[in-house]
């Protein structure tokens, strides 16, 4: 890389805030998974999506004037999440029971590749706003990007079913 001029700033073309976090991200998760192995990373990042979704739950009942979510609310809630992180998921099937959400681009962006515990971070963080509201839930991650599937495909389980009961996943409990 060429010297920049006195006075000139040297700025590599793809260094933006976005891109910058995204790469830190990659390598914290990176270097979790590599020391202590991904089901110990898993964990870490699971606590972080649970603080996360904690105070991002709080906002939209701020922002809605509600105490509480109704299983609609949460879903417009994922909705306009994913939107916002720029995650182009949608809910593709929903029902008393479950939430089903596809989606073709991570928040993350490529970046998410061969690091599946950034799923568990967008995935849980949607799981502890479904289960503070509505008083459970459990996130099964299907399919994902991070583990090189064409796309993502999260099913939320809003109920303690026995359907629920045979996918693997992560249950969550209102606090």
């Amino acid at each position: 890389m060429a010297h920049a001029e006195q006075g000139e700033r040297a700025t590599p073309a793809a260094l933006n805030e976005t891109g910058f976090l995204r790469k830190f991200i990659r390598h914290i998760t990176g270097t979790l998974e590599d020391v202590v192995g991904l089901h110990e990373s898993n964990g870490f990042v699971a606590t972080v999506a649970q603080r996360m979704g904690e105070q991002i739950n709080e906002t939209y009942r701020q922002s809605m004037g509600l105490e509480r979510l109704n299983p609609q609310h949460v879903t417009e809630v994922f909705i306009d999440l994913q939107k916002q992180i720029n995650g182009n998921f949608s809910v593709t099937h929903e029902d008393e029971e479950k939430i089903v959400i596809t989606g073709c681009a991570c928040p993350f962006g490529k970046d998410v590749v061969d690091r599946p515990s950034l799923c568990t971070m967008t995935s849980n963080m949607l799981a502890v706003i479904a289960a503070e509201n509505l008083g459970y839930a459990k996130v099964s991650v299907e399919k994902s990007l991070a583990r090189g599937d064409s796309c993502c495909r999260i099913v939320m389980y809003l109920k303690n079913s026995a359907e629920a009961a045979r996918a693997e996943g992560r249950e969550f409990f209102q606090s």
